[in-house]
């Protein structure tokens, strides 16, 4: 196992608060040709794009949406990035979660500054990303990782878009459980997630959220039948839709792609192990098991009553008389 932690207490954080840009502050310059490039400002440095170079020192100082000029006399907007700007312009070395999803991920495990949330796998650090952004100044984020590749790429993207000091990554198989307890959240990105349910238990606070994103309808049903055993319940299971438009007054329509599905989302809560869990489940659930239960109960009658036909008995079962 290795964890890496931030190098210092004092790291910069990505969310500024002051209407001009300042050296450590992370800008995004947003060229014409709707082109973004996510950098952290220093008196020294300078980015160098298709539109010519951008030198930090005169990028120091300007108001946030102003307009900037490469060496060439190409313009540029200084704007500060998004998250989803931080998001997409990560290194990937796995396909990060969309920050469609993401976003929702987020609002659905409740996360907000001072929350403490668990990750497997880091990936790329998209969701990581994400998550960190919204349990800062005050929370963490402890994500396991077993690629070392992989791994070290999620650590440079963190801290190259000044989030790592949120962030404790693990080297690690979560086979024998995650390396933090009593958080408020966890969320699966890993191919069987049923298979470590027990290690959520452990991990979650009584009445944590727990979410898993899934590429399959198999894999979601696997998971659907570890959460009765486990104690989950308010499970919900959705996908997300994204159709943007064209922002063009006169020929405003929507636009030709549109970001359809990428996963499916689960969610659900931890709660006691002493309820019964038939009390707690969806009623559709419900009023399918007790068809099911029904059924099982006439096909069990019908076949006594062919036996016992068999057997020399009547066809029809007496009827109580009147009286």
């Amino acid at each position: 196992m290795t964890e890496h932690l931030p190098s210092s207490s004092h790291a910069t954080t990505p969310l500024t608060t002051h209407h001009t840009a300042q050296a450590g502050d992370l800008a995004m310059l947003f060229t014409s040709d709707y082109k973004r490039y996510v950098v952290q400002l220093h008196p020294d440095g300078a980015t160098h794009t298709h539109l010519g170079v951008y030198w930090h020192r005169a990028l120091i100082g300007q108001t946030w949406g102003a307009a900037v000029q490469s060496q060439l006399g190409h313009q540029a907007l200084l704007l500060q990035p998004s998250l989803t700007d931080l998001m997409k312009t990560l290194k990937r070395g796995t396909q990060i979660v969309y920050p469609k999803d993401a976003a929702y991920i987020v609002h659905r495990l409740s996360l907000h500054a001072g929350s403490r949330v668990i990750e497997a796998g880091t990936g790329s650090g998209g969701l990581t990303t994400a998550l960190a952004w919204a349990v800062m100044p005050t929370g963490m984020v402890f994500t396991h990782e077993v690629r070392p590749d992989i791994h070290q790429i999620a650590r440079e993207n963190l801290a190259r878009v000044a989030l790592l000091p949120y962030v404790r990554l693990f080297l690690t198989d979560i086979e024998g459980g995650f390396q933090a307890s009593d958080v408020d959240a966890v969320f699966l990105d890993v191919r069987e997630p049923w298979r470590y349910l027990a290690h959520v238990r452990a991990a979650l606070r009584p009445g944590g959220f727990f979410a898993s994103l899934l590429p399959t309808a198999n894999q979601v049903i696997d998971l659907l039948a570890g959460f009765d055993k486990y104690h989950f319940a308010d499970v919900a299971v959705e996908e997300l839709l994204l159709r943007p438009y064209k922002p063009t007054p006169d020929r405003f329509r929507p636009d030709d792609n549109l970001i359809g599905h990428t996963g499916y989302l689960v969610f659900a809560r931890a709660i006691d192990a002493g309820e019964e869990m038939g009390r707690w489940q969806r009623p559709e659930r419900q009023r399918y098991e007790a068809r099911l239960r029904t059924t099982a109960e006439l096909e069990a009658e019908a076949q006594r009553r062919a036996a016992d036909i068999s057997a020399g008995g009547k066809k029809y079962p007496e009827l109580p008389l009147p009286g």
